[in-house]
């Protein structure tokens, strides 16, 4: 057995037990004053010399940097504004939940942390680690971008995990994203149409948002399928539709929000444009006006072809030739309509991204991230440390 994988289980105690505390008390966007706290206590008491940027995220650095080479692995560290329904020991105090697995990557980090550290005299180059806030609002990965999270010294490639529950995949199988975008990049929009109020039982004395709003948003529709090549992943979702307050009268104003989803710059221009083109236009046909207002830009995530080879072997190496799937024999392309803030760095540096299964539905881990049943098997931890430590090692090897 790799020494590697060993001392990654011969961890497992400790993982789970800073996975729990984790999860006790899960926090949410840049305000993680007891997590940050946590992890920044258990790597001193490692040896590590953490240092703290933008509040509570937090940079270590492991290894001799007698080569000029340096690899980021990263864990966020945030939860969700959900409370557990999750019936386990060690649930959430506070209303908060860590439903998408951050405890898990916050964890293995830590486990990571405690390998390298034991094998820094080995590391030629840097490993650099980044526990982030604020990955479930999308400001988390920029902020600590602008911060000088890929500076001094310069990040040379990145990696990431991901944990997943609810399929039948094998519990600790990991996923391997392929060469190219695996995540979708996001935006929000939101139309506000402006019209005149009036008297339920005279229509024609005013002019009828609710009216202009159902037309806009047939018209939206209607771009993905009429004007988008149906093989070009893209996805248009209006998830609210509000205006007026009483049965009888006619608003002056209604409004729609709504999410964009698309893999490539040209599609996303494109679509961002007929939005207006259409709101704008369909308004004026029914003499309102439309405003629309984008915001949340995340970039589709994208691997370097490179790392995604590196991670095959790395994974063949140290856990077998059946330790990981290809996420193309998962979905078309490998692709996944799902955002992910990790997408800003891997537009900075060459990255790859991976996930550890954490949950066979067969075994009962049958509720999907974000739910607020999900629960997740501890007895990945160990591994998710070891990929971690062991992709950074490989990474440095084959590239100083």
């Amino acid at each position: 057995m790799n020494s590697l994988i060993k001392d990654a289980e011969a961890l497992q105690a400790e993982l789970v037990k800073h996975r729990r505390f984790l999860h006790q008390n899960p926090e949410i966007g840049f305000d993680l004053t007891i997590t940050s706290e946590y992890v920044f206590k258990t790597l001193e008491a490692m040896g590590c010399k953490p240092e703290r940027i933008v509040g509570s995220g937090i940079r270590v650095l492991i290894g001799k940097g007698t080569v000029d080479k340096t690899i980021l692995i990263r864990a966020d560290m945030d939860a969700l504004n959900i409370e557990e329904e999750a019936e386990v020991q060690f649930k959430s105090k506070n209303g908060n939940m860590h439903a998408c697995g951050h405890d898990f990557h916050t964890t293995m980090l830590l486990g990571a942390a405690k390998l390298l550290k034991q094998r820094e005299a080995e590391i030629e180059g840097y490993v650099k680690l980044m526990f982030q806030p604020a990955e479930e609002t999308i400001y988390g990965a920029t902020s600590m971008i602008e911060a000088g999270i890929l500076e001094n010294p310069t990040v040379d490639a990145a990696m990431m995990i991901h944990v997943s529950v609810g399929s039948p995949i094998a519990k600790g199988t990991v996923l391997v994203a392929e060469p190219g975008a695996s995540m979708a990049g996001s935006d929000w929009f939101k139309v506000t149409i402006k019209g005149e109020g009036a008297h339920g039982a005279m229509p024609q004395t005013g002019v009828d948002p609710l009216n202009v709003m159902v037309h806009v948003y047939l018209g939206l529709q209607e771009i993905i399928s009429r004007e988008i090549d149906n093989l070009d992943n893209t996805v248009l979702t209006v998830g609210t539709m509000q205006g007026g307050t009483v049965n009888n009268v006619i608003p002056d104003k209604a409004e729609l929000r709504g999410s964009l989803r698309t893999f490539s710059k040209n599609n996303r221009d494109f679509i961002i444009k007929r939005i207006r083109e259409v709101a704008e236009g369909i308004a004026k046909a029914y003499r309102a006006e439309a405003i629309v207002e984008m915001s949340n830009y995340t970039p589709a995530l994208m691997n370097d072809a490179k790392n995604v080879a590196v991670a095959r072997e790395f994974l063949s190496k140290y856990f077998g030739v059946d330790s990981f799937i290809p996420m193309g024999e998962l979905t078309p392309g490998g692709k996944n309509m799902i955002s992910e803030d990790f997408a800003f760095i891997s537009q900075e540096v060459p990255s790859v991204q991976l996930f550890l299964c954490a949950g066979n539905s067969e075994e009962g881990y049958i509720y999907p991230i974000h739910h607020p049943k999900a629960i997740f098997d501890e007895t990945v931890l160990s591994k998710g440390a070891a990929v971690y430590a062991g992709y950074a090692i490989e990474w440095l090897k084959k590239n100083i």
